[in-house]
């Protein structure tokens, strides 16, 4: 099947020959759905928090911040081209739609009008306008993202989202003064980031008091998968060699990974609100911290209690079950005290992830749902719609939370010893999709979500928080909605 080319790229791609097997393997046999067993709900696998307990879990959080390196991850390697998908359309096709009619209609409403208007002359066609948008002038049809102003203030001045990131970092994520921030991009994007970056460190260092400590990073080469055609043999380009895609979000798991941090919050890019609304998102975020850090407490005292022979197993037991929401099938409780004993052990010892979950109000994403895996433990996941099988899907409009993507890692186990998060990735998790390359179809396949399959074997609490956190700029006039002004 593969020539000595063949190899030869796939070493260079940082694969091995049998990674690319198991990859074709998976094309022919697909990937099996989530065994669902229930959605998760307020009292049912989602907490809610009071304003009491609100204060308590703040508190907690910032006192532990005195002794962790707290980390926030923003995955921002996605260019902006759906946002500007109709602006597009609009330019080659000729075709009025909707959005550029709103865009039209609210342009000085945008953060990025007063640019504009420096680039194009008074008078000019509405064509020429939008094309200055996404084309020559302010480019943004082939930036990411990050660089894409988003607010403005009465200051006068506007915010990218990348700007945006680093004050909700000093709101939240400061630790003796140092914020680190972790960013993913795309390779052509980064000389831009830092770029942004330099002009803008020395202002809000200062105006926040703090010093940021701002990383990036690719994805890896070695996480692409490689394309098939439809009958599942490898897909060859016009020169007859093998196609790779990047495989997705999943693929972060190893940016993640590479990480060394205690505490680590995992953000978009494009969810971020202006200063006068980030009081709902720094207060939430520090709850999640707080039930992060107090729950890793428990999950620590009880690991050491089993090793130490003194632990109360019926104790430990509830908490997992109840507190860390695993339940174990009823024939691995009557396997006998050392077994269990065993079983609770290897469940504690595991990376933590607490993450928000929003009423549902029609956004789209995946949601929260109890799972069972091939064990027979059920767990707390986060679906995605395509690991639902059609026979469930009712469950998905059922659901009365989805995931905005707010989560809280704890990255280290009772030693200070940090996890290997690819020995927590559920392999069976990716997905199969249709895609095309000069006008051929092909299948591309996605490897486990960052945060579904990729940390399936993580321990997972949800918690409900409110809408007000929850603002994504999915296309351009999401930018006019009033959370955004």
């Amino acid at each position: 099947m593969f020539t000595e080319q063949d190899l030869q790229q796939i070493a260079d791609h940082g694969l091995s020959l049998c990674e690319v097997e198991q990859q074709i393997d998976n094309f022919r046999k697909g990937f099996p759905y989530l065994n669902i067993k229930s959605s998760a709900t307020v009292g049912n696998g989602i907490r809610a928090i009071d304003d009491a307990m609100a204060e308590e879990l703040r508190a907690e959080y910032r006192a532990a911040t005195n002794g962790l390196k707290v980390e926030k991850f923003v995955p921002a390697s996605g260019a902006a081209t759906r946002m500007f998908k109709d602006l597009f359309s609009f330019v080659n096709e000729g075709e009025m739609n909707s959005v550029v009619e709103k865009v039209e209609a609210n342009l000085d409403k945008f953060a990025f009008a007063e640019e504009l208007h420096k680039i194009v002359p008074e008078g000019a066609s509405l064509k020429d306008v939008i094309s200055a948008i996404i084309g020559e002038g302010l480019e943004y049809g082939a930036k990411p993202k990050g660089l894409v102003l988003f607010h403005r203030y009465p200051s006068g001045t506007s915010r990218t989202a990348f700007e945006e990131h680093l004050v909700e970092g000093a709101m939240y994520a400061a630790c003796d003064g140092v914020v680190n921030i972790h960013f993913t991009v795309s390779p052509e994007h980064m000389e831009g980031f830092r770029e942004l970056f330099n002009s803008v460190k020395e202002y809000y260092e200062s105006r926040y008091d703090v010093r940021y400590n701002i990383s990036m990073s690719v994805q890896k080469s070695s996480t692409d998968t490689i394309a098939v055609n439809p009958d599942c043999t490898p897909f060859r380009d016009d020169s007859g060699r093998l196609l790779f895609r990047p495989a997705g979000h999943g693929a972060l798991i190893e940016n993640l990974n590479d990480i060394d941090a205690d505490v680590i919050f995992i953000k978009t890019i494009d969810n971020v609100a202006p200063d006068a609304r980030k009081g709902d998102t720094i207060k939430y975020k520090e709850i999640l911290a707080g039930i992060l850090v107090t729950t890793q407490k428990k999950i620590y005292d009880y690991a050491a209690a089993l090793e130490e022979g003194t632990a109360n197993v019926g104790e430990v037991l509830r908490f997992v079950e109840e507190e860390l929401c695993v339940r174990l099938p009823e024939s691995v409780k009557a396997e006998g005290e050392e077994a269990l004993k065993a079983t609770l052990a290897a469940l504690l010892d595991r990376p933590l992830r607490v993450c928000g979950m929003v009423r549902n109000e029609g956004e789209p994403g995946g949601g929260p749902f109890w799972a069972e895996g091939a064990d027979g433990v059920v767990s707390l996941q986060i679906a995605e719609s395509s690991q639902i099988s059609p026979e469930q899907k009712h469950l998905m409009s059922e659901a009365t939370h989805f995931n905005p993507v707010d989560i809280v890692c704890g990255t280290k186990n009772r030693k200070g010893e940090k996890y290997n998060f690819k020995n927590y990735v559920d392999p069976a998790t990716g997905f199969i999709s249709s895609k095309s390359s000069a006008g051929r179809t092909l299948l591309a396949q996605e490897l486990p979500g960052l945060w579904n399959g990729a940390m399936a074997s993580w321990n997972t609490l949800f918690v409900e928080v409110p809408i007000t956190t929850f603002s994504p700029i999915k296309v351009v006039t999401d930018l006019l909605r009033p959370e955004h002004q």
